[in-house]
């Protein structure tokens, strides 16, 4: 069945999770530093299903390394992808703190270790880290009113030689949105405090290690349930303009309570397992958050200044 259908047939919603303003895909649009600087460049997605996170870092596209052969790769395109950033990981929510485990990562280190307080204002969320190190200015993007799928990835196997191509990760689709996650078949086993760039600069040139250490992905695509969604930003970057993942070969396994999806993935066949973390067939995603009656009374009152150059930012 195609993941429209699955949707329509086995619709479910969790009792627990983040509330529902959390929801969707954000950019972010700045972080700032309690040194006083400021970042407005770096690409910083977070797709937000109900109790897991998709997260993706990149730096601008004319920064990105063009697609080739990892073994082709200088030292210094290498240290780049080292650099990239993306991962899933369960969320924990505990008001207004949303805290991460279990993670699936392309770094071999949490860079990120702080956990979030949140607010929300508009399509605007606020992240303050509890140290006071930085505070994150993230943007609801603007989507259609559509699904929101959440399936945690278990692992990919090759059907006909049983090899397992990648543990853990997971897919999100929100509305126009769809991430997705495939992590390495199997973990990088390193001493504590490993970073990824030293692996990666050690293995300039060795195919067979690159191979290992980059056998990740993380994409962030835009789209529809009905035509499919088009990677635009990935931490593989052959995979820009491919479509993120085949939309049919799915199949309910009641048993379980899991997703089976049966694909070709570089010409083999291949069979995906997911637990799931939700299936809702339409959310808003809307971009307001309203006001309490005295705030809509003294927002309407003072318009004629609070509204000179007010615009969407996303």
């Amino acid at each position: 069945m195609t993941l429209a259908e699955l949707l329509a047939a086995h619709a479910c919603r969790p009792t627990h999770g983040v509330p529902d303003w959390m929801l969707g895909y954000y950019k972010r649009r700045a972080i700032s530093f309690a040194n006083g600087a400021t970042d407005l460049h770096t690409h910083v997605c977070w797709l937000q299903s109900r109790s897991f996170t998709i997260d993706l870092r990149l730096p601008l596209e004319d920064l990105q390394v063009v697609a080739r052969n990892l073994a082709d790769y200088s030292a210094a395109e290498l240290q780049v992808l080292a650099n990239y950033e993306g991962w899933e990981a369960l969320s924990d929510w505990r008001e207004p703190m949303l805290s991460w485990h279990s993670d699936t990562s392309l770094q071999l280190h949490n860079r990120w270790p702080e956990p979030a307080e949140l607010k929300r204002f508009g399509n605007c969320m606020i992240e303050f880290a509890p140290s006071g190190a930085y505070v994150e200015d993230w943007r609801l993007q603007p989507s259609a009113p559509g699904p929101l799928i959440g399936l945690r990835l278990l692992e990919e196997r090759e059907v006909g030689s049983g090899v397992v191509r990648h543990r853990g990760g997971g897919l999100i689709v929100c509305g126009d949105y769809a991430a997705l996650v495939l992590g390495r078949a199997e973990p990088l086993v390193v001493p504590a405090d490993t970073q990824l760039r030293e692996r990666v600069a050690a293995a300039v040139g060795d195919a067979a290690q690159l191979a290992r250490l980059f056998n990740f992905e993380t994409s962030v695509a835009q789209g529809s349930l009905a035509k499919g969604y088009t990677v635009s930003l990935s931490t593989q970057p052959a995979r820009v303009g491919q479509r993120l993942l085949a939309l049919d070969g799915f199949e309910y396994l009641a048993a379980e309570e899991q997703v089976r999806q049966t694909v070709e993935v570089d010409g083999i066949v291949c069979q995906r397992l997911f637990t799931i973390d939700t299936l809702e067939a339409s959310l808003p995603y809307a971009q307001a958050t309203g006001f309490t009656p005295a705030a809509a009374a003294w927002f309407e009152h003072e318009s004629p200044t609070l509204t000179r150059y007010t615009q969407p930012l996303c």
